[in-house]
């Protein structure tokens, strides 16, 4: 890269990458989200790009695979020579030491970037998740909850959170100590002091409470003050992102908000959803009360020995609608109470396999009917079904204010049915109920 990046990120999962993304792009930081490490022809493409991100999985991965994989990404990362290199989590932080291990990851960046500590930012108001003496809160159906009582991420069916300090939950997955700056300490007249005198004795990490815009950006002033040359690694939610807007808004370094035009309605789009959230079920049946057709899927007969004929029938099933002028959702499961997931994990490797058959049904639908628009619902199946459409890169069309963290994006690739193709990703319990109507309008509300 001839330009030199603000920031290089890394997200474990792919709506999250795009959520990093969309906060950046609409502030006027232009940045592109890769599937893998690019060669350089691609990034050449893209030079002009102040913020880089490399979309992962880490998120429904095990520590051994971390080892393995987040460590060369991380390195290609810290080649860009960005000022600052993140590792971006899910804005409720659900994670366990088997699966996801936020700890784990961070010991191979801190070590990767030679650090005395990483900083951790999680609260990011805009999402309506909130940080407060270290103990996250989320918000669900306009009221906030503490992260171990959401009745959604408390029953995550993979990672769920039963505690909602976070230095006690790393505390299970890392033994680095976890620092606070909290509230109070980052309002204070002397703020600089206190926190510096906090880093100077850290080994390990250090947390930063967010809870409201006045405290993002006092997180944001910190986090841009003690980078160092080289690189500085910090993780956590898009949080980050938000926070550090603020510092380089004040730094003359952003464009500020950018307008993106509206791309209008798509005639027909199609949806592959698998996700069991209750919110993803609201929008199914939003969307099946307003034009589209729901086509449910068994997942137990997609992953059986008879596994090709059910996917056959499935993209059958969503040609038949889409040819009749329908746009069209095909689910695995319409909400917890069909969520099979116990079934579905008794088959080794079931979770990862189930989100690339559901990418290939999108591309094979996107395909045979040269639809410009597609939708992938849940944060694990995005990462797994995209892969499928030979997407290389991702930039931001259109982003929600809204509903943050579900933009409209373009592909980009040399595969020619999906390069150009429109296509939102969006995790499980993110949007308002219209949203898949919302995309197929080309609206932003």
């Amino acid at each position: 890269m001839t330009a030199h990046p603000l920031l290089s990120y890394y997200g474990d999962d792919l709506t999250g990458s795009t959520d990093v993304m969309e906060a950046l792009a609409s502030n006027g930081v232009e940045t592109v989200l890769f599937m893998d490490v690019p060669d350089e022809a691609l990034l050449e493409r893209f030079r002009h790009c102040r913020a880089i991100g490399l979309a992962g999985t880490s998120r429904s991965e095990t520590p051994d695979w971390m080892d393995e994989n987040l460590t060369p990404a991380f390195r290609w990362l810290k080649s860009l020579s960005a000022d600052i290199c993140h590792y971006k989590v899910c804005s409720t932080f659900d994670s366990s030491p088997a699966v996801g291990n936020i700890g784990k990851a961070v010991e191979i960046g801190k070590a990767l970037f030679d650090q005395p500590y990483v900083p951790v930012l999680v609260g990011a108001p805009q999402l309506k998740r909130y940080t407060a003496f270290g103990h996250l809160f989320a918000a669900y159906q306009g009221e906030v909850y503490r992260i171990d009582r959401h009745p959604v991420m408390s029953r995550h069916p993979v990672t769920p959170m039963g505690e909602a300090d976070l230095r006690l939950h790393l505390s299970a997955q890392t033994a680095l100590k976890t620092g606070l700056a909290y509230l109070s300490m980052l309002a204070a007249p002397d703020a600089d002091a206190r926190i510096d005198t906090l880093c100077a004795d850290a080994d390990g990490l250090v947390l930063f409470d967010v809870d409201s815009p006045e405290s993002q950006s006092h997180a944001g002033r910190q986090l841009w003050r003690l980078k160092r040359g080289g690189g500085w690694f910090v993780a956590g939610s898009s949080g980050v992102e938000y926070a550090l807007l603020t510092a380089w808004t004040a730094a003359g370094l952003t464009e500020g908000r950018k307008s993106f035009p509206l791309p209008g309605r798509a005639d027909r789009i199609a949806v592959v959803s698998g996700s069991v959230s209750p919110t993803t079920e609201r929008q199914i049946r939003h969307a099946t009360q307003n034009g589209f057709a729901g086509i449910n899927l068994d997942p137990l007969e997609l992953l059986g020995e008879n596994g090709n004929a059910a996917l056959e029938r499935a993209i059958a099933s969503g040609l038949n609608s889409l040819k009749r002028g329908e746009s069209v959702i095909l689910n695995t499961a319409l909400g917890p109470a069909a969520d099979r997931g116990g079934d579905i994990d008794r088959i080794p490797g079931s979770r990862h396999h189930l989100g690339r058959l559901l990418g290939t049904i999108l591309r094979r639908l996107v395909e045979e009917q040269q639809l410009t628009r597609a939708v992938i619902a849940g944060g694990d199946t995005s990462s797994h079904a995209l892969r499928e459409l030979n997407v290389q890169a991702l930039t931001t069309l259109l982003p929600l204010p809204q509903t943050p963290g579900s933009p409209l994006c373009t592909a980009h690739g040399t595969y020619a049915a999906t390069n150009g193709l429109q296509i939102a990703l969006k995790g499980g319990q993110v949007g308002s109920d219209g949203y898949f109507t919302q995309i197929r309008d080309g609206r932003q509300a």
